[in-house]
């Protein structure tokens, strides 16, 4: 078997196979949307997202957090999602969508905020 040749970083075509993000972002590209409180976040139903159709709002991943057992204990149980200019991004809950790519779940229970 031949061994594939790995391009240099930044090099080569984007990511498009095998990835579990659409894109990995760095900080949040639409404007405020004055949802601040969890109150204001439950009134958003949860829905299901593709993991592969979201950009994250952030690049670092805190392996603490990652693996704690009650991660979402004093949070929402849901992803907060924001649908901007037809691109869906996470806001919160990147540890619960790395969570669910390494148990190879596709989906993500999320609420999705559309401006």
């Amino acid at each position: 078997m031949k061994a594939r040749a790995v391009p240099a970083p930044g090099q080569g075509p984007p990511y498009t196979r095998g990835v579990i993000f659409k894109g990995v972002g760095d900080g949040r590209p639409y404007p405020d949307h004055g949802h601040d409180t969890p109150a204001q976040w439950a009134e958003i139903p949860p829905t299901q997202v593709r993991l592969d159709d979201l950009v994250t709002t952030k690049r670092t991943l805190d392996l603490d957090a990652l693996l704690s057992d009650d991660s979402t204990f004093y949070g929402d149980l849901f992803a907060h999602v924001v649908k901007y200019k037809g691109t869906m991004y996470l806001e919160d809950g990147l540890h619960r969508a790395v969570r669910a790519a390494l148990q190879q779940r596709p989906l993500l229970h999320a609420r999705v905020l559309v401006l």
